[in-house]
């Protein structure tokens, strides 16, 4: 059933719903499963739709570089040179296979992954309300919205009971927005629009229906995806991958050029001399880095996994590495989150069950969001429950800190609030000595690890509100305490300490009283010291601010514009921050840290605007991933610093022999298929082991480190490259296809030996690497080894060497793989003296 997009994609705000109706080709029960099937498109919502095979395979031959060196061979083809031309393709059509299948295989994990946490809406189809997940909503579908849903299209209202929206992820605007039904002017700004709902905003309190009007690319959210796009700020593991590929794209851009020049300015035929020029600067451009890259991160994503830990986009690996500061709830995660109602109090802090019937009638008679707290009082009825008749409800937010509801029983009617004991007091009349009274119970309550709400009541059987209003919130009488109990987690005391042994320092940011706060810090050994309310924030300066959040482990009393400055600050200071949260409330600050982490079961709002979810919350499944997130890095560090010094020690050498050889050291072809061997290993160092202490200190790029690295160990390579020039010219009289067949095996067995050697901080032979990379350096070094002696030699421009000269390439090899175990020791002794002393620096520093 097609659905006209004309006149409805213009002004659904100004249409009466009749006419929307009809548009939509929807109505009040919702489409039927068979036409929401019909409609659907893939890739139409919030996430991107499956990559296709075609793209796969074009992303393959992007590289500029790589495109030239076809048309070149083109060219060479065309010219008469078929062998040369027919074997270049071949081994770049092998190498795009290669990389075509590890990222098809990356691009697979993630999809999965994200299938395991995907976010859900409520909708009408076949007259029943169902649960399905967000990109499989349609155009007239009708949304059942509650608190801490997300909105899968744009929509317009067709009925709301205190539905507030939070548009900052598309409009900035951070306060909510009420939204209402009736019919708006075609002109009405968009940020006017109060009976529509835009796609990707989310639900903050309060419930409604609503038509979806539009999906993916026919919303608000999609008109802005390009901006969106260009907005995007890369991650420091995006960054330092950037300046990595350019350092190494100019110096191969400059060595290039000058390379053909020289050729050319030899007499040497221009066309090869092109070949040759465009085969180096593909062998010496980290071609398959980007793949390798994706294949690390997803083994690494497909491992945490299975350590229960779903990363929503692949670069969050590394940042989860290189948290050092961790922000939490206490709620679920310090304490067992299984919240119980231990007493209801009256106002003079005794058992009262005429305070224990009240909190069960509020529970019961809300309906704006399921919570642990009403899930704990229903869970302890009275014993004679009564039955209130529901007559309206003002659902709970985070500036009222309070739930009202109006109920008629027995034919009284009563507004019964519950929430925040400090909110609910100051709505209730009462004495300064009855108000000292509750606030000295209630710190007795919280110091002993209750948390404590209040409860109070207002009779309106006289004059009935239509409908509840914050304004009816005052002269309550205060009716008593409810206390709960959420005991500490058996482990989190261990989990803690296991984060701070990974150099990671956990911070409690809670909305609960500084008294309960400090009591759930104590129990788990997290420092209760220093701790800081969001009434002091209140006061601070943001400089002061950076100085307090520096040092304190507790924050109490804190609302959500107060997460985001605690995020922001400890960001200001030079920390990687993250933050763990599964409510509402949590969700800017979720955007805002370095790494948001949720859980399954949090709200849909958190799981959206998480970067990372845990099936389980549970601080020791984090620190398992913040592991494996080391471990990531790790591996791709690897790739990154033996692919650095190999291709710039090649780039030095081809550059001199090219200059002083009377022929082309490398002909394209063996330059090519060098490349190509190399980096078959490279594919595997993603299941390569590491040692434990590469994954003991938070990380990240060291770009000066990795200058050091490079040219140390590329200077090393090049002076055994000139050393096997000299014993294969002077010590063989290398005529050109030995000179070639001898520096081809020389060079392919060094870069996989100084992979072997490069990978580990320790002794080579004192760290055993993965299996997959020893075998697979192993095959190719044989492969290499034997190819002058098999049938492909001749069209590779190879040639027999003899038993010497093999012998001759194996002495050089170990002295080169000698030589770099001795620089790698040195710059490991020279690297951790400079620590040392910047830790004791940074230790004996004045506060």
């Amino acid at each position: 059933m097609a659905v006209a997009h004309d006149d409805l994609d213009a002004t659904p705000w100004a249409m009466d719903e009749t006419a929307l109706f009809a548009r939509c080709q929807s109505r009040t029960d919702g489409l039927t499963a068979a036409e929401a099937a019909a409609r659907h498109v893939d890739g139409q919502g919030l996430h991107p739709g499956r990559m296709s095979e075609w793209r796969l395979i074009l992303r393959q031959v992007q590289n500029p570089i790589v495109l030239m060196l076809l048309g070149a061979t083109a060219l060479s083809m065309a010219l008469g040179d078929r062998l040369d031309g027919t074997i270049i393709l071949l081994i770049t059509a092998a190498s795009g296979t290669l990389g075509y299948f590890q990222e098809r295989g990356a691009v697979r994990v993630v999809e999965e992954l994200m299938a395991a946490v995907r976010v859900h809406s409520d909708v009408r189809r076949d007259g029943k309300e169902i649960e399905v997940p967000v990109d499989d909503v349609v155009r007239g579908d009708i949304l059942v919205l509650r608190a801490g849903d997300v909105i899968a299209g744009d929509a317009r209202v067709l009925s709301s009971a205190s539905l507030l929206l939070d548009e900052s992820a598309l409009t900035g605007e951070s306060f909510p927005v009420e939204k209402s039904t009736g019919v708006l002017a075609a002109d009405t700004r968009l940020g006017a629009r109060t009976n529509s709902l835009w796609c990707g905003t989310h639900v903050v309190s309060g419930s409604g229906t609503a038509l979806v009007t539009g999906v993916g690319a026919d919303t608000e959210f999609g008109r802005v995806g390009a901006r969106l796009a260009a907005a995007h700020v890369p991650t420091a593991f995006e960054l330092g991958l950037r300046k990595f590929g350019l350092m190494l794209m100019r110096t191969a851009g400059v060595l290039v050029v000058a390379l053909f020049i020289v050729n050319v300015i030899l007499h040497r035929p221009v066309l090869e001399s092109l070949l040759f020029s465009l085969a180096l600067a593909v062998g010496l451009t980290p071609q398959l880095l980007p793949t390798i890259v994706s294949v690390t991160l997803s083994y690494g994503a497909r491992q945490m996994a299975a350590r229960k830990v779903i990363v929503k986009r692949l670069d969050a690996i590394e940042d989860i590495g290189a948290i050092d500061v961790l922000c939490t709830d206490k709620t679920g995660t310090l304490t067992a989150g299984e919240i119980q109602l231990a007493s209801a109090l009256d106002a003079a802090g005794d058992p009262s069950t005429a305070t224990l019937r009240l909190a069960w009638i509020n529970a019961s008679a809300q309906q704006g969001f399921v919570n642990p707290i009403d899930l704990a009082i229903m869970a302890a009825p009275p014993s004679d429950p009564p039955t209130p008749k529901v007559l309206s409800e003002l659902p709970y937010d985070f500036d009222r800190r309070m739930l009202s509801v109006l109920v008629n029983v027995d034919g009284v009617t009563t507004m019964i609030a519950k929430g925040a004991l400090e909110n609910v007091t100051a709505a209730c009349a009462g004495s300064d000595a009855e108000r000292a009274a509750w606030a000295t119970r209630f710190q007795q309550l919280s110091a002993d690890g209750f948390r404590v709400l209040g409860i109070a009541t207002k009779d309106c059987t006289a004059n009935p509100p239509a409908s509840l209003t914050a304004a009816d919130e005052h002269d309550l009488t205060f009716g008593g305490f409810l206390c709960f109990t959420d005991p500490p987690k058996a482990d989190a005391a261990v989990a803690i300490a296991e984060l701070a042994a990974l150099g990671v320092t956990t911070k409690v940011i809670t909305g609960d009283n500084r008294y309960a706060a400090t009591h759930a810090a104590s129990a788990v050994g997290i420092d209760a010291a220093s701790l800081l309310t969001g009434g002091e924030m209140a006061t601070l300066t943001e400089a002061e601010l950076d100085l307090r959040v520096a040092v304190t482990n507790v924050f109490a009393e804190i609302d959500p514009l107060h997460k985001e400055a605690i995020v922001a600050a400890l960001r200001r200071t030079g920390r990687t921050v993250g933050y763990l949260g599964d409510g509402i409330n949590d969700a800017p600050s979720l955007r805002n840290a370095d790494v948001g982490i949720s859980v399954d079961t949090a709200v849909d709002v958190a799981k959206h605007s998480a970067s990372v979810v845990l099936l389980e919350k549970d601080l020791a499944v984090l620190a398992e991933g913040i592991r494996q997130g080391r471990r990531v890095f790790a591996n791709t560090l690897k790739y990154v610093q033996v692919t650095m010094s190999a291709n710039f020690g090649n780039m030095v050498s081809m550059a001199v022999a090219a200059a002083m050889l009377p022929f082309l050291p490398l002909l394209p072809r063996q330059i090519l298929l060098l490349n190509f061997l190399s980096d078959i290993p490279g594919t595997t160092i993603a299941a390569d082991r590491v040692d434990p202490e590469s994954v003991a200190d938070p990380h990240g790029w060291d770009m000066r480190r990795l200058r050091t690295f490079m040219i140390t160990f590329g200077l090393i390579s090049s002076v055994f490259d000139f050393t096997t020039f000299a014993v294969l010219r002077l010590g063989f009289h290398a005529h050109a296809d030995l000179f070639r067949t001898g520096w081809f095996i020389e060079s392919t067995a060094t870069e996989l030996a100084v992979m072997l050697v490069l990978r580990t901080r320790r002794r080579a032979w004192r760290s055993r690497p993965g299996t997959a990379l020893l075998t697979t350096s192993a095959v190719v070094a044989v492969i290499t080894v034997a190819l002058p002696f098999t049938p492909f030699a001749h069209g590779l421009g190879l040639t027999r060497p003899t038993v010497a000269v093999i012998v001759a390439l194996v002495v050089i090899t170990i002295g080169y793989v000698t030589a770099t175990e001795v620089a790698k020791e040195a710059i490991t002794r020279r690297q951790n003296a400079r620590s040392a002393e910047v830790q004791a620096l940074s230790t004996t520093a004045p506060a």
